[in-house]
């Protein structure tokens, strides 16, 4: 997979575009009189995170780990059972329907796949045109001016407007999910999984308009991804996620140089070394099977697969910790 080069953060602070604080989503399964009593499924379970301007921060994980509800808690498509969620300073869980209307436009998703994302019945034209007449962009010629232009801004040809979806490849139409999350111009995008069903040499594409978009037009992005080749190329931070925590947070160079917690290691561990003689060679495994987010283990939820717990990590849970720039949430840290 050919990609452009890995950006790098820009040196300093820079400001905070969404935060969020002891973020929670639980869903309520199961209860009736077949099923017996209701049980919640802890999907995110007390998240904190600060996302800074122009960077793309990487969110990986098992599947099932929360990845995608916290990326849909963030915007508000599912409203959070508890915590806040800051964007630039406004508290987005304390507005109402209205006015978290007028911000979604500068709020937005770029959706996992790029067959069920669109409208099957209508033409281009016709979806990128809907969130901007939803916002109230303009006349209609100056809707149809934006929806061209955004063709274009992906490698599309203006003439496509009027087609369907069915006429596009897997690739192409990715491209026009990114349009269509692009048109009112917002500064924060979630890219949920937005290129796992893709061939890998259209990853590359697709990964690169991203970059490209993300350096012309300010753009933050928080990539939801279970791929670790990518994020190794395509992100500036990490955070790593087990059953609806973050376990570790930091640069992409440190996540992937000095792991700090054993989960994150054996994460990295597992991405295929391209050298056969390495196969196999000081790999540590995952022991057992994940935890049921309805039944989570006592203390530390990574205990029970973990090959380094000790007993303090099957009493106490421990917090997500600031280590200089990195944050971890583990008792014996592999630094230390």
């Amino acid at each position: 997979m050919t990609m452009t080069a890995q950006k790098q953060p820009d040196s300093g602070d820079r400001d905070i575009v969404l935060s969020t604080r002891d973020l929670t989503k639980h869903f309520q399964v199961g209860g009736g009189f077949l099923n017996g009593p209701p049980r919640t499924v802890r999907a995110v379970d007390g998240v904190s995170l600060d996302i800074r301007a122009r960077e793309t921060f990487a969110l990986v994980g098992e599947s099932g780990c929360g990845k995608t509800t916290l990326g849909r808690v963030m915007l508000r498509l599912q409203e959070p059972t508890s915590g806040q969620v800051q964007y630039r300073g406004t508290e987005l869980t304390d507005l109402g329907e209205d006015a978290m209307r007028g911000l979604r436009k500068k709020l937005q998703i770029v959706f996992q796949d790029p067959y069920a994302s669109l409208n099957p019945r209508m033409r281009v034209e016709e979806i990128l045109a809907e969130p901007l007449r939803s916002h109230g962009f303009g006349s209609p010629a100056d809707i149809r001016d934006r929806c061209a232009e955004l063709l274009e801004m992906v490698g599309l040809r203006k003439q496509y407007l009027r087609n369907y979806p069915h006429q596009f490849s897997g690739g192409q139409r990715q491209r026009i999910g990114i349009a269509r999350a692009l048109a009112n111009k917002p500064d924060f995008v979630v890219c949920d999984e937005s290129v796992s069903a893709l061939d890998v040499s259209i990853q590359a594409q697709v990964l690169n308009l991203l970059t490209d978009l993300q350096d012309q037009l300010k753009l933050t992005y928080f990539f939801i991804t279970h791929d670790l080749a990518v994020v190794r190329q395509f992100a500036d931070r990490v955070g790593v996620m087990f059953l609806g925590r973050l376990v570790e947070v930091g640069t992409t160079e440190e996540i992937f140089a000095q792991p700090l917690h054993p989960y994150s290691m054996l994460l990295m561990s597992a991405v295929p070394r391209p050298d056969p003689r390495q196969r196999g060679r000081d790999r540590p495994m995952m022991q057992g099977e994940i935890p049921s987010p309805m039944n989570l283990p006592k203390g530390c939820r990574f205990h029970t697969r973990c090959p380094f717990a000790r007993d303090i990590c099957r009493i106490e849970d421990p917090a997500l910790q600031s280590r200089g720039d990195r944050a971890v949430a583990c008792h014996f840290p592999l630094d230390g």
